[in-house]
């Protein structure tokens, strides 16, 4: 897994991308939710190809992908556009990560393989040495510690899953940053969460990964309020 500040957000696992398409579609994706190209901003083939070096038709698979991931939408005569973010969107997105991320945390506590819990050993010490970092830095250490859990899963499908969901969040994040102060204590809230996997506490995992998204509902909500009014 890249390390905090040598590859973008929500970069693939060195060796993961065996095609242009997938290339193009992690580079595109890392551009949406970093805000690069911000919700409503209009999509431009021809200026992704360039800058992206990669050609158009794997630009254009990669976006198809994006448009039924709900990044992009496609209207007629208009062509295509980053999809906006609103309350109603984040309420949908909970309703489904309140479901999956729990059971996801369930079962890497009971599947987590020796591999998977050196690796959540590490991110529960890079926790209790997150002062002083950004918050570049922190966004980083949390996804690095959700795709953790997904991974100990063992459930390719769930992770698959969750993965693009937690793109949406972690847009969401990106929108929020300079209007809360919350992320500090969000990543510290992983600190028993995966503690409780290290244990193998299913149950208490899961519980505490349910309390996680609300809390990220409930900090990120007051953000799109205030966006609308």
């Amino acid at each position: 897994m890249a390390r905090a500040g040598k590859a973008p957000l929500l970069a693939p696992p060195a060796g993961e991308v065996a095609s242009l398409a997938d290339q193009a579609y992690h580079a595109i994706r890392a551009l949406i939710v970093t805000l690069e190209l911000p919700p409503g901003s209009h999509i431009s083939e021809p200026v992704l190809v360039e800058r992206l070096g990669i050609g158009r038709t794997p630009v254009r698979e990669a976006l198809r992908r994006l448009a039924q991931e709900k990044l992009v939408e496609v209207f007629p005569r208009r062509g295509m556009v980053v999809t906006t973010v609103d309350v109603r969107d984040l309420a949908r997105l909970c309703e489904v990560r309140a479901v999956l991320e729990p059971e996801a945390a369930r079962l890497a506590a009971e599947r987590a393989t020796t591999a998977d819990l050196v690796e959540i050993a590490g991110l529960m010490a890079e926790i209790e040495n997150q002062r002083g970092r950004n918050d570049r830095l922190l966004i980083d250490l949390d996804q690095r510690i959700h795709r953790a859990i997904y991974r100990a899963s063992h459930n390719v499908f769930l992770a698959e899953t969750l993965e693009g969901y937690y793109a949406h969040a972690l847009r969401i994040w990106m929108m929020a940053l300079d209007r809360t102060s919350e992320l500090p204590a969000a990543v510290q809230e992983h600190h028993q969460l995966l503690e409780a996997i290290a244990r193998g506490a299913g149950a208490r995992a899961a519980e505490i990964m349910s309390a996680h998204v609300e809390h990220f509902e409930e900090a990120m909500r007051d953000v799109l309020l205030a966006d609308e009014s």
